[in-house]
């Protein structure tokens, strides 16, 4: 017997309703597998004692089951608001927000964790955790491999965790949290400064001198010191011959020569290229 394409599609019609009516069927079971897990996970961490609570969150943290942790330490701190369970739960789940990057649930955690136990042992790893989590922020690949082209963006998460380590240094000058928090300081006072160089140099090309002139005498005033001061003070220069204030480019150029003698500036050559601009041609 010969087969017409209407015979096949005849045939094929059932065959496909029965597919899409198994497929359906184990979408279905599926979620009903997954709810009935989520419940019994649910009641799970309700018939758990503080201790048992804590010891799941702990374990998985130290797994890096985030969500796990978060869901444990969620219910210890609602079932049992007081006690050293909790007090460490408080510290322990703004780290696993942290990872699971839910910022602002992290830093909220942690103001909540000093304002409550402004005296504990470990408040100073709090200031820490706060530090590190605003310079995490905005911390990607490429500022990462280029870390003078973190420009272009918002620098408040910057200027918070500069903060926020600082804070730490001074509160807590013998803690062990220091060394790092310094070198990171370093670096978001070089970044901050870079950014505050890149907006000068912005207004400059713009011809907008005066506000060229601020930006970079701010840099030089809040960040001093840094990779950054030169060029600074060579946009300075710069917006201060263009706005003929003579006495005020004569003693920056002098400030310059004496400070950075080899610059290029003061040796009347074009501003080198970092290899760094090749990657970055966007300015």
């Amino acid at each position: 017997m010969h087969l017409t394409p209407a015979h096949c599609s005849a045939n094929l019609v059932p065959v496909r309703r029965w597919t899409r009516v198994v497929a359906l069927a184990l979408v279905a079971l599926a979620l009903i597998l997954n709810l009935g897990g989520c419940r019994k996970d649910r009641d799970d961490m309700e018939e758990r004692s503080a201790e048992e609570l804590y010891t799941k969150g702990k374990e998985s943290l130290d797994n890096g089951s985030w969500d796990t942790c978060i869901a444990a330490y969620k219910a210890l701190q609602t079932r049992y608001p007081f006690g050293r369970f909790t007090e460490q739960s408080m510290l322990d789940i703004s780290y696993c927000f942290f990872r699971s990057a839910e910022r602002e649930q992290a830093l909220s955690a942690l103001d909540r964790f000093i304002r409550t136990y402004p005296a504990h042992p470990n408040v100073d790893y709090a200031y820490y955790l706060k530090g590190l989590v605003n310079y995490e922020e905005n911390l990607g690949f490429l500022e990462r491999m280029m870390p003078d082209r973190v420009r272009d963006r918002d620098q408040s998460s910057a200027h918070d965790a500069f903060v926020d380590f600082g804070e730490l240094i001074r509160r807590f000058p013998d803690s062990r949290y220091v060394p790092d928090a310094r070198q990171r300081m370093v670096f978001l006072r070089n970044n901050l400064a870079a950014y505050e160089l890149i907006v000068a140099e912005y207004y400059l090309r713009r011809n907008a001198n005066i506000a060229a002139a601020n930006r970079a005498r701010y840099a030089l005033e809040v960040y001093p010191n840094t990779p950054q001061a030169p060029d600074a003070l060579v946009v300075l220069h710069k917006a201060y011959s263009a706005l003929d204030l003579t006495e005020l480019a004569d003693g920056t150029m002098a400030v310059l020569e004496l400070n950075f003698p080899d610059n290029y500036y003061v040796q009347g050559l074009k501003k080198p290229r970092d290899w760094t601009d090749w990657l970055w041609p966007f300015d």
